[in-house]
């Protein structure tokens, strides 16, 4: 089997930190042909091409300083160049490029060529959510996998130890047995380093989703740090993010969703404004924007009311302070009736359990009385009683007689 030659679509922080890796791996290994091209867009810096200099010097002096490039890694501007003869295609792009770049490659992408995604985001379109996997899956008819996880480019340049995953294509989507279960493991081959270790896992779409999703909480935990509201309301903001990308994905994703591919962390605001030097594009408010409109379209906007939050401020001039609110105010700190009942009326506690509220209630039946009207909040807990969990925390509830 001849040896597989690798083309980077990308050459910003992300891939230029992909590049060291896989510039080191290839050579490694006779799997892999030991030259690969990195495309890059060609942009002048001090009077030289960005090319010039990552082919002369062997670094990325714009996007990735101080690092330096493997000698066999190789910076090309044009992308027709970059793909020719390149069995592996691996994209790290920002999203909103893909289609067009992608447009620009088809006529020289080579037959039975395939490709694996580090891009986090997600198109909103006529037909609403799609995976960037999809698009590129869709533009140049190849199988396409992904890699996601919760690794900030400086720190996986910085070799510190890091985890991610990897959703294999064609092993788990076309389930066509060992040769393509072996893709999984060559892609694996390719990455994976003692401090970028790699998990391969089943999962076709909540892999993808879940890196797209959590830049927009990434972006509430960021507010969290500019607003000086410390570690325990940033946990806050992380655990419902967790719960609404669990719910989002439930929703869009076509196969199983499990809740431990959820589990990624989502960075400060530091790791956010790393994210941003250099002209590059933060993907957070841009995924809440086309989440948003998802959203919108399917009348699902009370639903995720932290999304909703993070693309208001970021977009329509909602002012940050007003974050808390819509932590305080979250469907999952409303109760909903005793024992989860979805038939009472939700409502909101701030304030609890000092507050007396009342929600109204359909027939409840406890031992043998059968008990309707209103329920009240009382100050005293009575673990006997009918309960509800907020928080962690026992309540007890009075049903009036109707």
């Amino acid at each position: 089997m001849p040896a597989q030659k690798v083309c980077i679509v990308g050459s910003g922080n992300w891939g230029s930190s992909i590049a060291k890796i896989i510039g080191h791996n290839v050579k490694a290994s006779n799997r892999f042909n030991p030259m690969v091209n990195m495309w890059v867009y060609e942009e002048m810096i001090d009077g030289r091409k960005l090319t010039e200099i990552i082919n002369t010097d062997h670094e990325n002096v714009k996007y990735l300083p101080g690092h330096k490039l493997p000698k066999n890694v190789v910076a090309v501007p044009d992308i027709t160049e970059a793909v020719k003869g390149a069995s592996i295609l691996v994209f790290v792009i920002p999203h909103q490029f893909i289609c067009r770049l992608c447009d620009e490659m088809k006529p020289h992408v080579m037959e039975g060529a395939i490709g694996i995604s580090l891009i986090k985001g997600i198109d909103e379109g006529p037909d609403g959510l799609k995976l960037i996997s999809d698009i590129i899956r869709e533009k140049l008819q190849i199988d396409v996998s992904v890699l996601m996880g919760a690794n900030i480019a400086n720190e996986v340049a910085d070799e510190k130890f890091c985890e991610t995953t990897i959703e294999s294509d064609s092993c788990f989507r076309f389930h066509e047995g060992a040769k393509n279960e072996a893709q999984g493991q060559l892609l694996k081959e390719l990455l994976q380093t003692p401090n970028f270790r790699i998990t391969v896992v089943p999962e076709s779409d909540t892999v993808e989703l879940c890196g797209a999703l959590k830049n927009i909480v990434a972006v509430g935990a960021g507010f969290c740090d500019g607003l000086g509201f410390g570690d325990n309301t940033k946990a806050a903001v992380i655990r419902l993010g967790l719960m609404e990308m669990v719910a989002f994905a439930k929703m869009f994703c076509k196969g199983k969703v499990s809740s431990g591919t959820f589990l990624e962390s989502c960075g400060s605001i530091a790791e956010l404004e790393a994210e941003m030097l250099n002209g590059q594009k933060l993907q957070g408010p841009q995924t809440s924007a086309e989440v948003y409109k998802i959203l919108q379209n399917q009348g699902l906007v009370r639903k995720f009311p932290l999304f909703v939050a993070v693309y208001q401020i970021c977009y329509e001039g909602k002012a940050v302070k007003e974050f808390i609110t819509c932590l305080q105010n979250h469907p999952e700190h409303m109760l909903t009736g005793l024992h989860g009942d979805p038939q009472c009326t939700r409502m909101a506690l701030p304030g609890f359990p000092w507050e007396s509220r009342v929600l109204r209630a359909p027939p409840y039946r406890h031992g043998s009385s059968h008990l309707s009207g209103n329920c009240h909040q009382a100050g005293q807990r009575r673990p006997e009683s009918p309960q509800a969990s907020v928080s962690k925390t026992v309540y007890t509830f009075r049903w009036d007689r109707a």
